[in-house]
């Protein structure tokens, strides 16, 4: 895909999951832009953990009171929202694809990775979509008309 695609394929999921008009705290509309943009520019991993920073914004913003949510970490946000169960499903598929890569158990060990590197590259391209699209349907869940 290139550059313009990615957004025409971002433009059309808005088309696609806004169906009326959403309040966002300023921290996530930041943080989506900036996933966004990391997508685009293909850094896909950047734009995995950056839709994870925004979903995870929002739903303190949205779900929950700052003093209720502290010290939760992404598990439990999902968990307590009051997302749908198939919503609830795709965030910790997205919650523990993102764990493979932020908590690497031996970094040492990283011969599957030098050896196969486009299997990865095609990978977070994948997910990376798949992000995109799970961040805006959160971000989207609850519109107003």
């Amino acid at each position: 895909m290139t550059e313009e695609d990615k957004w025409d394929f971002i433009n059309g999921l808005d088309e696609e999951l806004l169906l009326g008009g959403v309040i966002l705290s300023e921290w996530t509309t930041f943080l989506a832009k900036d996933a966004e943009i990391a997508f685009c520019n293909g850094a896909n991993l950047s734009a995995i953990l950056t839709c994870q920073a925004a979903i995870e914004s929002h739903l303190r913003f949205d779900h929950f009171d700052g003093l209720e949510s502290k010290g939760w970490g992404f598990y439990q946000l999902i968990e307590k929202s009051s997302l749908e169960v198939d919503l609830k499903l795709e965030l910790h598929e997205l919650r523990k694809y993102r764990n493979k890569w932020v908590h690497v158990e031996d970094p040492a060990n990283d011969s599957v990775l030098l050896q196969r590197p486009e299997y990865y590259e095609e990978e977070l391209v994948e997910i990376a979509k798949r992000a995109i699209k799970t961040m805006l349907k959160t971000l989207y869940n609850s519109p107003y008309v």
